[in-house]
């Protein structure tokens, strides 16, 4: 990373974070670890903006006389164009990677290849799948309860990445946006950042996830935060044994793991 003179800014953080993460015409000013750690931080915002984005289309679609099928796949879809299909790719190349058998510098160069394999197909067809049908259950419910699902799926699936991020967690590369942010995140911020997304996720999911029981959507949607946090975890610590550590790619997965998870325990509801 290049050496930048002066403190970053929470901006400096936040344009890492967009920059990075999504496709909005963000300009990255820094690359560099300080500035790494704070947009990893702010991974989650980016999270939040691509659920909201797809929470209103699916609510948009409901509004105007659609069913909840189609408010499913637009929602599903608005995460992976704001990323430009990114994370669903690096979720493909990491099955390939593991569905490889090979050992870790075999997998890596299998992951770096820009065709998809047997094992990527097959993850990214039902990953999809899995999306769509727990989205169209959630907007089934009503829009309050399939908004709010988006919305918690996209944080949940970019606070995997904070995590991910965290100071013991090396890189399976030298270069590339593993590298980047591999190990620049504290371990106690990391964990605060994961307490603030649950608490938020609960909030919403009892004020406007329009649940019955009293407390339960709380209770319920911090469940299925937890729960698409550890998914994530176990995804990481399975590529950490693989790999060596964690690549773009990598960081990918992790993101689609854990928003998915989250979505599927919502709909197991």
């Amino acid at each position: 990373m290049s050496d930048t003179p002066g403190r970053p800014t929470p901006l400096d953080a936040l344009r890492f974070a967009f920059g990075t993460l999504t496709v909005l015409p963000v300009r990255v000013t820094r690359w560099d670890r300080e500035t790494a750690r704070g947009g990893m931080l702010c991974a989650p915002l980016a999270g939040l903006t691509a659920g909201l984005a797809a929470a209103a289309l699916g609510g948009a679609v409901l509004l105007l006389g659609g069913g909840p099928l189609l408010a499913a796949v637009g929602a599903a879809a608005v995460p992976a164009a704001l990323t430009r299909g990114l994370h669903l790719d690096g979720l493909a190349d990491t099955a390939d990677g593991l569905g490889s058998a090979r050992p870790a510098e075999d997998a890596l160069r299998i992951m770096k290849q820009s065709d998809i394999g047997p094992f990527g197909v097959i993850t990214l067809v039902f990953a999809l799948l899995a999306q769509v049908a727990a989205l169209y259950e959630l907007f089934g419910l009503g829009w309050a309860q399939g908004a709010v699902a988006a919305a918690v799926s996209g944080t949940v699936g970019r606070c995997a990445l904070t995590l991910a991020s965290r100071a013991g967690v090396p890189a399976a590369r030298p270069e590339g946006l593993g590298a980047a942010v591999a190990g620049t995140v504290p371990v106690r911020a990391a964990l605060w950042c994961t307490a603030l997304v649950t608490v938020l996720c609960a909030a919403a999911g009892g004020a406007l996830g329009g649940w019955d029981s009293g407390g339960w959507g709380a209770l319920h949607t911090a469940l299925a935060a937890l729960s698409g946090l550890g998914t994530g975890e176990l995804v990481l610590r399975h590529c950490r044994r693989r790999f060596g550590g964690v690549t773009g790619d990598v960081f990918g997965a992790l993101a689609e793991s854990a928003g998915l998870a989250a979505l599927v325990v919502l709909a197991l509801g």
